[in-house]
């Protein structure tokens, strides 16, 4: 799986919450910077060679869907980053965030009483 740029990833969270969309379509759902049509039909092309959506065709006009599914490509990309910044260890990604804090005490005495129920 290709990693794919930040455009790239913004167009994909629209076409996996459209689930099949026209560029016309997808254009509409963009909320800061709209970029010119044919720039956004050329990124979706882009996603289309790289494997992430496919299309239908209707005459010269193409509907596409996603077909590398958000929550794959969610593992692959947190994988990825776990090994890449915190040297594969789950355990510094949390100490991370609670550094951070960006995760409360409660939120992880919950995880702590999921990963136990989940072993019982």
């Amino acid at each position: 799986m290709e990693k794919l740029t930040n455009k790239e990833e913004e167009i994909m969270h629209i076409l996996w919450k459209l689930k099949k969309a026209f560029v016309k379509d997808v254009l509409a759902e963009i909320k800061d910077e709209k970029p010119h049509y044919n720039t956004l039909s050329t990124i979706i092309r882009n996603l289309e060679d790289k494997g992430y959506v496919s299309h239908n065709a209707y005459g010269k006009t193409h509907q596409y869907y996603p077909i590398v599914s958000k929550e794959a490509y969610k593992k692959r990309f947190m994988t990825q980053a776990i090994n890449n910044y915190f040297n594969n260890s789950y355990k510094n990604v949390v100490s991370f965030f609670a550094k951070e804090e960006k995760i409360s005490v409660d939120d992880l005495k919950e995880i702590i009483a999921l990963i136990e129920k989940d072993k019982q």
